[in-house]
């Protein structure tokens, strides 16, 4: 019995020194990809449409009552999609805007980001953007037009049904219903397929087509960089951007085993 109970012993110490040393260990970095259309399109997307106005009273009041809970996720870096050779200047409206003097413009930038990050442990805001290497689908435009009229048919008639989805969705839709909408896992797998859809145009020859989606994850994989930069061990990360890019980061950060994904849909 004696050397049962040293055993004993000698186990609830072993059990003790490898939970301390677990609870000293920083945990993985918790990042949360808030995907979004462009509360100001600028109308560089494939897909073109009217956007719905997020700055009246009703979807003024759902973006206070969205913003509240998001900030309760108390995110330690908020990323946001805008060029980083603004990020001083961004900082700086930051800056102004927890001092009461700027106004918030119709940008998911603003009216998303600069509201989260004003109510938690984010000290500023950061640029996860990459705006040096593109979606570079000319020569793939080029090649269709020329010899593969068939698939070039398939790619319009889908732009053309996206397009028109999204625009019944924009003038029929709640501004809360947009943002589960653009947050879908379906609407995300949508997204990806129009890249694949051309991938093998130019197989065997030019690979214009794998070359062009290539260019797209090119530039996703980029600003996965980006976040992974932030996003280090015990930080809790908030990316707001367009469904575009997060359609992709998320597959990313679920490859990801230094990372974990926390569900932005229980906040919406």
């Amino acid at each position: 019995m004696p050397n049962l109970t040293r055993l004993i012993c000698s186990l609830l110490v072993l059990l003790l020194c490898t939970a301390t040393t677990m609870a000293d260990e920083p945990q993985p970095a918790q990042i949360m990809l808030f995907g979004t259309f462009h509360f100001a399109n600028p109308g560089l997307d494939v897909v073109k449409t009217d956007q719905v106005n997020v700055m009246t009273e009703e979807n003024q009041t759902y973006l206070a009552g969205l913003t509240k809970r998001l900030a309760e996720f108390d995110p330690t870096v908020v990323l946001l999609e805008f060029d980083p050779d603004d990020e001083p200047e961004m900082q700086e409206k930051f800056s102004r805007y927890l001092q009461g003097a700027f106004e918030l413009p119709n940008n998911e930038v603003y009216q998303i980001g600069f509201r989260v990050a004003a109510n938690s442990a984010a000290s500023t805001v950061h640029s996860f953007d990459e705006t040096t290497i593109g979606w570079d689908g000319q020569a793939l435009f080029e090649h269709l037009e020329k010899s593969d009229t068939e698939t070039g048919e398939v790619m319009s008639a889908l732009i053309e049904r996206i397009t028109n989805a999204e625009q019944i969705a924009q003038s029929t839709l709640s501004l809360k219903q947009l943002l589960m909408r653009t947050n879908d896992p379906d609407r995300d797998a949508l997204n990806r397929s129009f890249y694949i859809l051309t991938n093998h145009v130019g197989d065997g020859s030019n690979f214009v087509g794998a070359d062009a989606t290539a260019s797209w994850w090119h530039r996703n994989f980029r600003m996965y960089a980006r976040v992974q930069r932030y996003a280090r061990p015990g930080e809790r990360v908030l990316l707001v951007g367009g469904q575009g890019h997060t359609s992709i980061l998320k597959q990313l950060l679920a490859d990801d085993s230094q990372r974990v994904a926390v569900d932005v849909t229980p906040y919406l």
